[in-house]
């Protein structure tokens, strides 16, 4: 009988229709509900009394943004279980990630929300838009008043997918900083003026099957199936940023003639404000992948680029362009793939005049051991991995602390972290504070892109002066999501973030009672 109640949003709207034509009450629960508990039963029998009946909606599955692994249950699930309950009339599947949509569509009189809600006060500001919502309807917000728990907490405590060591840093982390204290410099990095520079690079996917060896030769057969182009590089860069701040411009080059202008320019965000310089003999770099879709496996890569050093009337313009515009900005990111558009003066120019230096130099298979970070006579933050710093250290015996005091003292840099993949990150601050935090990815689907990701958000942090472990946790909780993404098909959103953070955060406390909080 429980299944004759989920019904789509659609139908819900016509049913209701007919029960507003009898006059009948309709009150409306709107949440996640990964994991039915006790709290939910509460909260949903508490809503009936407010009314003559009961409808509840579902975040869908794709909108959940709780971090990989969730929901724990998928909608159809989470619907079957609702709708088993006696106190709920109708259940339904939502299309929007909040229930604000959903509001004017079913218009309720009553829209009903757990007493942690009372003081319209949620992260995302959800709660107090969907107060708007109903209110404009005529209609009225309720809060119920009785046990609540966190499906997020309770998921966090009994089927966490984290080892004991993370499970306990979570919750030493949580009882240290509120998800508030952990989010505002990502809230704060709205007012920053932010230029990001680096190498365009074009990530080419070339999916394929693999069908045998070769009849005549030892090589390994692939039947092609696509081929998927994804903005990499300073473009990946650029986008993660302007998640986060108002506007972001980038500088960077491209092929003679912009002979990739125009895909350059629709992968970006509209608030990434380009300015781009034009490499004479060059093609814009793409770096093209073949890849086993069944599996995901990479095959081997082709490289397309000339990586020779900008020279002459271009090195000119790069520089020009750097003097005139580096005051205008709050924070400078560079993303520094040695391919070529980054030589001693434009480096020097940076060291002088960026206002705040934010500076990764990647290694890779184009520059493996000559771009290193000491290119750089100044940086004020310095995000590289472990491989990296070893790198410029010459000498990978050393300790991680080890290496970052080698870096930061050869730059007069105060800031750094060093990226340590299933390790996680270790963050220095001079003159001798190290903070650790450990890895929070469970599922690796790419890791190209992901060290710009980190890169990006810790950038905006550090100049907003965050301590270095919110800065840490912020990055690797960044690092765990772009893990997720085959090669930059997306970048990472800012909602998504502050939900995957907050619930990493809900953890129990001293009494073992579960955080007092509904899963929204």
């Amino acid at each position: 009988m429980g299944n004759n109640k989920i019904v789509s949003l659609d139908e819900l709207a016509s049913v209701l229709k007919q029960h507003r034509a009898e006059r009948r009450r309709i009150v409306h629960c709107h949440g996640v509900f990964d994991l039915l508990h006790v709290g939910h039963l509460r909260h949903f029998e508490q809503a009936r009394n407010l009314g003559d009946l009961l409808v509840v909606t579902l975040t869908p599955d794709r909108f959940v943004n709780k971090g990989v692994g969730r929901p724990a249950f998928g909608e159809t699930l989470r619907a079957e279980f609702i709708a088993a309950l006696s106190c709920v009339d109708y259940v339904a599947i939502n299309r929007w990630p909040t229930a604000v949509e959903t509001i004017r569509l079913l218009r309720p009189n009553v829209f009903a929300k757990g007493s942690e809600f009372r003081g319209l006060s949620d992260t995302l500001g959800h709660v107090s838009k969907e107060e708007e919502a109903i209110r404009a309807l005529g209609g009225e917000m309720a809060f119920t008043e009785d046990l609540t728990f966190s499906s997020s907490a309770l998921i966090n405590q009994y089927l966490s997918q984290f080892p004991d060591q993370v499970r306990q840093y979570l919750d030493d982390f949580a009882r240290r900083y509120s998800a508030e204290e952990v989010l505002r410099p990502l809230r704060a990095a709205a007012e920053l003026r932010a230029l990001v520079i680096g190498e365009t690079i074009i990530d080419e996917y070339a999916y394929c099957e693999a069908i045998g060896k070769s009849g005549k030769e030892p090589v390994l057969a692939t039947r092609f199936v696509e081929t998927q182009r994804y903005g990499g590089g300073v473009l990946a860069c650029a986008n993660h940023l302007a998640a986060f701040c108002g506007a972001v411009d980038m500088l960077t080059f491209l092929g003679e003639g912009g002979d990739e202008e125009e895909f350059a320019r629709g992968v970006c965000r509209e608030n990434v404000t380009p300015i781009f310089l034009y490499k004479p003999d060059s093609p814009t770099i793409v770096k093209k992948r073949y890849v086993e879709k069944y599996l995901g496996q990479k095959l081997f890569e082709i490289y397309s680029m000339n990586d020779a050093p900008l020279a002459g009337e271009t090195e000119d313009e790069l520089c020009r362009t750097l003097h005139e515009i580096l005051p205008r900005y709050d924070v400078v990111v560079v993303a520094d793939y040695g391919h070529g558009l980054l030589g001693p003066r434009a480096i020097d120019l940076l060291c002088r005049e960026a206002p705040m230096l934010c500076v990764n130099t990647q290694s890779n298979a184009g520059n493996h051991g000559f771009n290193m970070i000491s290119r750089y006579s100044r940086a004020d933050y310095v995000c590289l991995t472990e491989r990296e710093f070893a790198l410029e250290t010459r000498n990978q015996r050393l300790s991680p602390q080890a290496m970052l005091r080698h870096v930061a003292d050869r730059l007069d840099c105060s800031r750094l972290m060093m990226t340590r993949g299933k390790y996680g990150s270790l963050s220095y601050t001079a003159p001798r504070q190290f903070d650790a935090v450990p890895a929070f990815a469970t599922q690796v689907v790419d890791r190209v892109g992901a060290g710009d990701a980190v890169l990006s958000t810790t950038s905006l942090c550090v100049a907003l002066d965050a301590p270095a472990e919110i800065v840490g946790f912020i990055g690797n909780v960044t690092g765990a999501e772009a893990v997720t993404i085959m090669g930059n098909q997306r970048s990472i959103e800012r909602i998504p973030l502050f939900r995957h953070i907050e619930c990493l955060m809900k953890t129990h406390d001293s009494r073992g009672a579960a955080t007092l909080r509904l899963a929204s």
